[in-house]
């Protein structure tokens, strides 16, 4: 009957967990609410700014206009929660977790966070002024660019989400190290894969043009680099021995009784 009731147990407090983030996210929303229009200016300004002197976006669906800022409220909302929300995550898998795993795993949740936040910037700041200028220059004499704002939304938000994703890499090598998926090594031997491979990922996820292809490839190749410094310093042996901990009496008898079952 225990192997039932801890199940259960993990499912409520699982349930817990994302009923108090979905809470925290909603109410980061409702405190945006007011300003959703002031959001979506922040969010289209790149765009305004690329179009021609009298450019202006459009809306080509009736409820568009209310929408479209909901959304992007809603995704601002949810960067401004993600710390609690990925807290929540930590907080449910560390009972799970040994000492020095539990030492690695806050780190790598501040350096998430951090990071997807400068991916997000990145392509803010740096990529859609390139990119949606490129696109302007090169519209044909007599077309009037003026893109759909439920469209244009579509687009940043993939870029968000590409970029975001894209500045992770250097937590997944060094976490695929750690848990001994792969060796530094390993990771070496196969540059040449990942440096074609992160220009494949470019062409996919940003428009047709070299330009917007290389602000994601290069960024995703050097990161990988990134990674693989960082897996090489938390890996060594001195790294490991520094982050041993002796069991304490409850562990060592714990495993001791299941030696004792095996041998049985």
């Amino acid at each position: 009957m225990a192997a039932p009731d801890t199940f259960i147990s993990h499912l409520i407090e699982l349930r817990d967990r994302l009923l108090r983030s979905i809470l925290a996210l909603a109410l980061v929303f409702l405190c945006l609410f007011p300003w959703a229009g002031d959001i979506y200016a922040l969010i289209a300004k790149p765009m305004l700014k690329a179009l021609p002197q009298g450019g202006q976006m459009i809306a080509t669906e009736v409820t568009t206009p209310f929408f479209v800022p909901m959304k992007v409220t809603m995704m601002a909302a949810f960067v401004i929660a993600l710390p609690f929300i990925l807290y929540q995550l930590w907080a449910f898998v560390a009972p799970g977790l040994y000492a020095n795993e539990k030492r690695l795993v806050g780190p790598l949740i501040i350096a998430s966070t951090l990071l997807f936040l400068c991916g997000m910037s990145f392509a803010y700041f740096l990529v859609f002024p390139v990119v949606f200028g490129f696109i302007i220059g090169i519209a044909p004499q007599g077309v009037a660019v003026m893109t759909d704002i439920g469209k244009y939304l579509d687009f940043v938000l993939t870029m968000f989400v590409a970029f975001g994703i894209t500045f992770e890499v250097p937590v997944a090598v060094v976490l695929l190290v750690k848990i001994g998926v792969v060796s530094v090594a390993q990771l070496k031997q196969v540059r040449p894969y990942a440096i074609v491979g992160a220009f494949i990922i470019g062409a996919i996820f940003t428009p047709p043009d070299v330009v917007s292809q290389i602000m994601l490839a290069v960024p995703l190749w050097l990161l990988y680099e990134l990674g693989i410094v960082v897996a090489g310093i938390v890996s060594k042996p001195g790294a490991e021995v520094e982050n041993y901990q002796p069991l304490t009496e409850p562990e060592a008898d714990d495993i001791e009784a299941s030696q004792k079952k095996r041998d049985k």
